[in-house]
């Protein structure tokens, strides 16, 4: 806050003003060039930009009865209407070390809420809760509370030792976990290799049968395609042969081999008998 004395003065535009007169408010002063009577008037002006402000580090306990130490951070601005600036000038004389003074009590309270383990991983719940709650209390004296962050939650040495040693031999449960899985999946991915190669060494077989079976089965067709029809000339010609082995003679004619004409001797011609 700075107040102003002079004749002529700035509100800036991060800037809300009051002015009053004799002591007793007058007027709300927007940004910009404005004009006072001095000793009669002056102007109370205040940042209403949002304030970054550090909670201090301090112990709680928790539901649990174990003492941490935390600490945070959080965003507070005056409200720009006219009434809310008004009520930071009249209704608290320090806002900055009063918003102070009841987030560490807000503090103690959520933490005391929780345990231990509760409180490590509730940093996000226990930020809004806080911020709600100074939000609200903080109305009547024209603040307004933006966000607030935990940024410490320090255990004790002693339980940060038996903490690391429960997560040390968590991952190393998980780590054996993960080990047996990956053998397990190794033994299942060759059980299923040795079955495909089974079954595709079975099918191959099954081809190769099927391919025999199909090449005796074309070899039989064309036999009996091939000798059935040249059954009587193939036994002709056998006869023939089994007669020359016996020096018989036989006649060829323009019919082909008869088997009426195989004698011992060559048939005379009529002329020829005549004579």
């Amino acid at each position: 806050m700075r107040i102003v004395h002079g004749i002529f003065y700035v509100v800036r535009q991060y800037e809300r003003a009051i002015r009053e007169t004799f002591g007793k408010y007058s007027r709300f002063v927007n940004p910009g060039l404005s004009i006072q009577i001095p000793l009669v008037q002056v102007t109370r002006v205040r940042d209403v930009r949002e304030h970054t402000m550090d909670i201090k580090p301090q112990e709680v306990i928790t539901k649990d009865n174990v003492e941490i130490k935390v600490d945070g951070i959080m965003w507070v601005r005056p409200d720009i209407s006219e009434e809310y600036i008004k009520r930071t000038f009249y209704n608290i004389d320090d806002w900055k070390s009063a918003v102070m003074e009841l987030a560490q009590t807000g503090l103690r309270q959520e933490f005391g809420h929780l345990t231990l383990d509760e409180s490590l991983t509730a940093r996000e719940k226990i930020s809004s809760n806080l911020q709600k709650s100074l939000d609200e209390l903080t109305d009547n004296w024209g603040l307004k509370v933006t966000k607030v962050e935990i940024k410490l939650i320090d255990p004790p040495v002693d339980i940060k030792a038996a903490m690391h040693k429960q997560k040390t031999a968590e991952q190393e449960r998980r780590a054996m976990k993960l080990l047996a899985t990956g053998r397990f999946e190794a033994a299942e991915q060759d059980k299923l290799a040795t079955i495909q190669l089974a079954e595709g060494k079975k099918e191959a077989e099954i081809k190769v049968a099927q391919g025999k079976a199909k090449a005796i089965e074309l070899i039989n067709n064309a036999a009996e395609k091939h000798f059935v029809g040249n059954a009587k000339e193939l036994k002709k010609w056998e006869t023939v042969e089994n007669s020359l082995k016996d020096n018989s003679k036989i006649i060829v004619t323009s019919e082909g081999i008869s088997p009426n004409l195989f004698v011992g001797e060559i048939p005379l011609k009529k002329n020829e008998e005549e004579k």
